[in-house]
């Protein structure tokens, strides 16, 4: 889906993990406990970019995209995850 037939209201490339970061994991499971690592040291940096996703999810419905094919092993579950538990 591209970013105009999806009608996002905010596309925040800051918060996405870096290009070098994507190509390294490749979307591999057996690199994603790593990716997740490093993409968490990346979102150390993003405090703010970070702390506004947060004030949108307290006021409305908050929906994290992600191109990957497996719902399970994405940046979307990283970001979801520290969004919740690191704040």
């Amino acid at each position: 889906m591209s970013k105009d037939a999806a009608k996002l209201d905010e596309w925040n490339k800051e918060i996405a993990p870096s290009s070098e970061l994507r190509k390294w994991f490749d979307h591999k499971k057996e690199r994603f406990e790593e990716f997740a690592y490093r993409y968490r040291e990346e979102l150390k940096g993003k405090e703010d970019e970070l702390n506004e996703l947060r004030k949108i999810a307290d006021n409305e419905t908050l929906s994290l995209l992600y191109g990957a094919k497996d719902p399970e092993i994405n940046q979307a579950i990283v970001l979801r995850d520290v969004l919740l538990h690191e704040g």
